[in-house]
């Protein structure tokens, strides 16, 4: 295995957590005027920041986005993730895979906020895996699609990028990855997805975070390679 360091994301990688808080962000916005399915949601806020899509909130609110309903959508969002959240299927052992084959040399990298990544790696037992080495891109000058979480996390390991393999499942996320100078694994469980991810960058695409410990055993890049 040619990789130094493994970075992960968190959403959608390392937790379930995406249908949860997007649930909680569809309601939210509809009570302000914006009501929408949760597919529709999702696809305009996955892999994005609430406050980077600031502008096309108001437009289909009509109303400010207010510190006060970040809060108190964080404050919803939060109680329904210690409810609900479960540990995508096959990632504890992946990460524990990614610990062994590396020597300790594993990050998670995030465009979430702090709170939400303590909570959401505490809440499902991958938190002692990653330690101090935890990143969110609302503590940094750029969040994804910029590198600056994946560049950071390299440079706490000690790891060029170059030598560093990332693990996302979003366009947004892959080409923060990309653009880090990092070699990208897109997880895609659903195969009407990989267009996209192609497009955005990704290296090799992979249908589920069980195969990752035995891809790697073995040396090998997803069969999905290009």
């Amino acid at each position: 295995m040619r990789f130094e360091a493994i970075l992960f994301d968190c959403d959608g990688v390392l937790v379930d957590s995406e249908p949860i808080t997007h649930g909680v962000l569809r309601q939210q916005l509809a009570e302000s005027g914006w009501d929408m399915p949760l597919a529709e949601c999702m696809r305009h806020f996955m892999g994005r920041t609430v406050r980077s899509q600031a502008a096309l909130i108001e437009a289909r609110t009509g109303r400010p986005l207010t510190d006060a309903w970040m809060a108190r959508f964080y404050a919803r969002r939060d109680a329904q993730l210690r409810q609900h959240l479960q540990p995508i299927d096959g990632a504890p052992d992946a990460v524990r895979a990614a610990h062994a084959l590396t020597g300790g040399r594993i990050a998670c990298a995030s465009g979430a906020d702090r709170g939400k990544l303590v909570l959401q790696l505490a809440h499902t037992g991958l938190a002692d895996w990653f330690g101090r080495h935890v990143f969110s891109g609302h503590e940094l000058p750029r969040s994804k699609p910029f590198p600056d979480v994946y560049l950071a996390a390299a440079a706490a390991l000690a790891v060029p990028p170059a030598r560093c393999l990332v693990i996302e499942d979003t366009p947004t996320g892959i080409q923060a990855g990309v653009a880090a100078g990092a070699t990208v694994w897109a997880l895609c469980p659903q195969p009407e997805a990989a267009p996209a991810l192609r497009e955005a960058g990704a290296h090799a695409l992979f249908g589920a975070m069980a195969e990752l410990p035995r891809l790697w055993r073995a040396g090998q890049a997803p069969a999905w390679a290009e």
